[in-house]
């Protein structure tokens, strides 16, 4: 080919040469495009709109248990509805895609519907009053659903838009529930080991009833007291023992007996030691003589005799004959005997119970330790109780709360509508695809055969490659034959243009829109 620019007339000569090439790609192109627009099976669209209501009651009075927010709470909602049971349930209620249960399994059919359904999330640009900033707020959301019928899709959103509405009320109640329960479970946990703390305070202060904390005070006093008594006690007692010495040595010099009493006494000293000879002279018969010798058993009788005749003069004597005052000092220093033993036995006692409550303040500090211990894990196990009394009552009315879904809530504002129009294909951008698609492709195959072309089409591309002047030049011959076949090409290109008109009138009017009401449009507008 020549290397020089092309001129216009040049491009005209081209398309005549390769008008074949152009036209047909596009028409195949155009031919295809046409099938996939008008063949294509038309898929509906239904939606429903769901609001996030915002909660009736503010925060500060009632503290809701939801803790999810509502973008996740959707989600997980979805999750919940888009299982595979529950798809399949709704495939066998509305008998969704017969034409699929031949050729695919069920868990295909079920991913095919699970891609059909989608749900989209509703956002606005919200401006925070206190910082001025804006923000990205969900305030709704919808629920849509593809398919070929448009009744079947119709009621298979309004099927799972009533699902999502009684799972988010389900999930709300389950959740407020569960906080309930799980806070009463952690109450009566508590409970349970304040009980169990109580048991063991209980026979902590019965083995240390006496060492107690708060008795430390009391056994400290007690111990002063018990001390001070003592040293009183002793005190009494160094001055009784005082007054006995005294007594002592007063009832020393103090005469046993009254002085009348010379003759009594000296015939007791006699008999008495007649009653010492006697024993002296039995014991030398006994040497010689056994028990039964008369003058033994003679001397025996007078022994037995003679000691009741001393004894019952001792025994007159003490009763009779003894000095009033002496008598009177002995029951005094009997008195303060008494006074002493008695004294000692207090002071002995005191003693003991001083070292008993010395005992109990050296263990008190122990005591402390482990007392202070268990009241300090009771305390907290108290205020852990009231803690969780006061969270199940606040949990408690958020489950009043939620149940009367009176929280953030969702709520259907626009159900599902029939659909009157298919969602697609768009049959026209497919037909424009096509048209773009097939010029595109004749201007390729046209272009790679022109420029693969090698042969020259005027004398003056030849004179100028050869460098030699052309001759002669022979010009077309055309026979009738060959008009006819041009004549008959032409009418046919013209027929299948006017068809391909007309084709498309009828669909643009069938599928597109009504003919009368686009030219109603264009009168008004014109107008």
């Amino acid at each position: 080919m020549e290397e020089n620019s092309l001129t216009p007339g040049d491009l005209f000569a081209i398309l005549n040469r390769r008008k074949a090439a152009l036209i047909l790609p596009f028409l195949l192109c155009t031919a295809v495009a046409l099938l996939a627009a008008f063949l294509l099976p038309p898929v509906y669209k239904s939606t429903s709109t769901i609001l996030i209501e915002q909660r009736e009651i503010p925060a500060e009075y009632v503290t809701s248990s939801i803790t999810t927010f509502a973008e996740q709470r959707i989600q997980s909602i979805n999750q919940r509805i888009l299982t595979s049971s529950r798809l399949q349930e709704l495939i066998q209620q509305f008998d969704l895609y017969p034409e699929l249960k031949e050729k695919k399994t069920a868990d295909e059919i079920i991913e095919k519907m699970r891609g059909d359904i989608s749900l989209e999330p509703v956002n606005v640009e919200i401006a925070d009053r206190l910082s001025g900033r804006t923000g990205t707020a969900t305030i709704a959301f919808t629920l849509s659903y593809e398919g070929e019928n448009p009744v079947k899709v119709q009621r298979v959103v309004g099927t799972i838009t009533s699902l999502f509405l009684e799972e988010d009320i389900k999930v709300r109640t389950e959740q407020s529930s569960s906080a309930y329960d799980f806070i009463l479970i952690e109450k009566e946990k508590v409970q349970s080991q304040i009980d169990d703390l109580e048991k063991q305070l209980a026979v902590f202060k019965e083995q240390n009833m006496e060492t107690l904390p708060e008795l430390l005070q009391l056994n400290q006093q007690t111990l002063n007291n018990t001390e001070r008594d003592l040293e009183q006690n002793k005190e009494v007692l160094r001055s009784l023992r005082e007054k006995r010495e005294e007594l002592e040595e007063e009832l020393f010099n103090t005469a046993v007996y009254m002085e009348d009493t010379e003759l009594q006494r000296e015939m007791k000293h006699q008999d008495e030691q007649r009653l010492e000879l006697l024993k002296i002279e039995l014991i030398n018969l006994k040497t010689k003589f056994s028990d039964l010798y008369p003058d033994v058993v003679k001397l025996n009788r007078e022994i037995q005799g003679l000691t009741q005749k001393v004894a019952q003069s001792e025994k007159e004597e003490t009763e009779k004959l003894k000095n009033p005052a002496y008598i009177t000092l002995s029951s005094r220093l009997a008195g303060l005997k008494s006074d002493i033993e008695s004294t000692a036995n207090q002071i002995r006692e005191m003693e003991k119970r001083a070292d008993d409550y010395r005992l109990k303040l050296a263990a008190t500090p122990g005591v402390e330790e482990k007392y202070n211990t268990l009241m300090a894990e009771r305390n907290n196990l108290y205020v852990k109780n009231t803690e969780l009394q006061a969270k199940m009552m606040e949990a408690k009315i958020a489950r009043e709360f939620e149940s009367k879904q009176k929280g953030e809530r969702f709520t259907l504002v626009e159900a599902a509508r029939l659909p009157e129009k298919p969602y697609k294909p768009n049959r026209i951008a497919i037909v424009l695809i096509g048209l773009v698609l097939g010029m595109g492709a004749g201007i390729g195959l046209a272009s790679v055969i022109e420029f693969s072309d090698s042969s020259f089409r005027t004398p003056e591309a030849l004179a100028k490659a050869t460098g030699f002047p052309v001759l002669a030049e022979i010009p077309d011959i055309v026979i009738d034959e060959d008009r006819k076949k041009r004549t008959l090409r032409r009418i046919i290109l013209l027929s299948g243009v006017i068809a391909a008109i007309i084709l498309a009138v009828i669909l643009f009017d069938q599928y597109v829109m009504d003919l009368d009401v686009l030219r109603a449009k264009l009168v008004r507008k014109l107008s």
